[in-house]
């Protein structure tokens, strides 16, 4: 996904493998991820997407202080999507906490290991039974 601050920007979905970096999107103030290549182009994730960054995870609240998490590795995911106009997409690690993506620090590489499985066809039927069974009936002994 792409956070609702970034629905008037250019976007396109992640490709497993490529190297991305966290970046604040000009005319917003809304971090995210691009391509080097392409600054101005939010990449979006799914939800389950596997992220190596190159470094320990680096954020900020933008206020004073820099933390590093002690991960390298996580995954994207949402926080609170039923909240409306704030900011889901996260990144959350191996422990189960959760950084904002608007709240990495600019210039993070990272990369794109894998991304999650999509159901693209929903099953439809349900298979039929190898074997009917004939219903019971009762037996009368007398």
């Amino acid at each position: 996904m792409c956070d609702y601050s970034l629905h008037a920007m250019a976007t396109r979905p992640a490709k497993v493998g490529e190297t991305l970096i966290t970046t604040t999107f000009r005319g917003t103030s809304t971090r995210g991820f691009a391509s080097e290549s392409e600054p101005n182009v939010a990449v979006c994730m799914l939800p389950g997407t596997e992220l190596a960054f190159a470094e320990d995870v680096k954020y900020d609240n933008r206020w004073i202080w820099t933390r590093t998490v002690g991960f390298r590795v996580g995954k994207f995911n949402m926080i609170d999507p039923h909240v409306r106009e704030r900011h889901h997409d996260a990144v959350e690690f191996p422990d189960g906490s959760f950084v904002l993506v608007t709240q990495l620090c600019e210039g993070q590489r990272v990369s794109v290991l894998q991304l999650p499985v999509t159901v693209t066809h929903p099953i439809t039927e349900r298979a039929a039974p190898a074997v009917e069974t004939p219903p019971a009936t009762s037996i009368s002994i007398g």
